[in-house]
C-alpha cells in the first residue's frame, strides 16, 4: 500500500522507564541489534542530567560504541543548548526536543512554561542548524494531561505550528499517558490536517488503556506515515503504574505488515533483538506478538507415556 517508517524509541523512551540499571554495553548490544532488524530510525539516549534521568547517563559512551548501519538514523533527546553541545561531540547528528501541550506538565517535567521552554527550542533549532543536525520535536500531552485533564485541540494545533516555525522537520503528537482513543484521534487529525501537513506529522501513542494499535489504524485513514514504538514494549507509564507504556514495536510491524504497508523492517529482527532484555530487565516484556513468537518457537512438552 505504501511506506510507513517505525521510529524505534526503546533505547532511550524504553529504557529511562526501567527501575535496573541497564549496562551500557546491553544497550549498545541492543542498540545494535535493533539496527540489523532494519528500522530507518533509532533514538539512542538522551543528553538530559543524570540527576533526574540516570539511565541515560551513559548517552555518549552508548554514541561511542554502537555500530552505525548505513540507512540507519540515530537520534537522541536533548533538552537545551547543553544536551545539544554533548550530543554533537558524540557525533549525533539528529536530535530531538520535548514540548507540552500542558503548562503543569511542562513545569512538572522541564521546570519551564510553555513559552519559557519555546525560547531554548529556539536557541536549540538555530544552534543545530549551524552544524547542520535535524531537529524533531515531541510534542507531549497532546490528547491529555495527568494534572489538567482534556487538553484544547486548538492548543495543539498552535503548539505543533509553532514547532515546524523553528525549522523542526516533524512532529510527534504524543499521547503521553495512553488515555487516546480512536475517535479523539479522528477528531484532533481532521482539525490538525488542515492546519499542517501531514507528512510532517508523526504519532506516539502509548498502550496504556489497549487501543495503541486501533488509534494507528486511525491514524493511517488520515495519511500519517510515520509512528513512534517500542521493541517489545519497554518502557512504561508513570502515571499509571504498572500498566503497559509504549507501543510495541513488533505489534505495530505485524498489523502494517497484515495490511500490505511495507516498513524496511524484519519483525522476527525486532524480537531477537528485544529477546535479551528480559533477563537484563528482570521481567516479562509486554508485547504481544513478542510473547505470541516466544511461545510458538518454544519446543512442545513431551507427552505423557501412555
Amino acid at each position: 500500500m505504501s511506506h510507513v517508517t517505525v521510529y524505534e524509541v526503546g533505547p532511550r523512551d524504553g529504557l529511562q522507564n526501567e527501575t535496573v540499571n541497564v549496562p551500557t554495553t546491553e544497550k549498545i548490544a541492543f542498540i545494535d541489534r535493533l539496527s540489523t532488524a532494519g528500522l530507518a530510525v533509532i533514538e539512542v539516549s538522551a543528553f538530559v542530567s543524570p540527576k533526574w534521568v540516570p539511565q541515560m547517563a551513559d548517552a555518549a559512551e552508548v554514541f561511542r560504541g554502537i555500530g552505525r548501519r548505513p540507512g540507519t538514523r540515530y537520534s537522541a533527546l536533548v533538552p537545551n543548548l547543553k544536551g545539544l553541545a554533548r550530543a554533537s561531540e558524540a557525533g549525533v547528528t539528529e536530535v530531538a526536543v520535548f514540548a507540552a501541550a500542558s503548562e503543569t506538565f511542562s513545569r512538572r517535567n522541564i521546570n519551564q512554561s510553555i513559552d519559557d521552554s519555546f525560547e531554548s527550542f529556539r536557541e536549540v533549532s538555530t544552534a543545530a542548524a549551524a552544524s547542520r543536525i535535524r531537529v524533531r520535536g515531541y510534542l507531549s500531552t497532546a490528547f491529555g494531561c495527568p494534572f489538567e485533564g482534556d487538553v484544547p485541540i486548538a492548543r495543539v494545533i498552535d503548539l505543533t505550528k509553532r514547532l515546524l516555525d523553528l525549522g523542526l522537520y516533524e512532529i510527534a503528537v504524543s499521547d503521553t499517558i495512553g488515555i487516546a482513543h480512536p475517535g479523539q484521534v479522528r477528531v484532533l487529525l481532521s482539525r490538525l490536517s488542515e492546519s499542517v501537513p501531514v507528512d510532517r506529522l508523526a504519532l506516539h501513542f502509548h498502550d496504556t488503556r489497549g487501543t495503541a494499535l486501533a488509534n494507528v489504524l486511525t491514524a493511517l485513514e488520515f495519511g500519517v506515515r510515520t509512528f513512534d514504538a517500542s521493541a517489545g514494549g519497554l518502557g512504561g507509564c508513570p502515571y499509571a503504574p504498572g500498566a503497559s507504556g509504549n507501543l510495541a514495536t513488533e505489534d505495530l510491524l505485524y498489523l502494517l505488515h497484515g495490511l500490505g504497508h511495507e516498513t524496511g523492517v524484519r519483525l522476527d529482527g525486532v524480537v531477537s533483538a528485544a529477546q535479551p532484555l528480559e533477563r537484563v530487565v528482570g521481567h516479562r516484556l509486554p508485547s504481544r506478538v513478542f510473547q505470541a513468537t516466544l511461545a510458538t518457537a518454544k519446543p512442545s512438552p513431551p507427552s505423557p507415556p501412555s
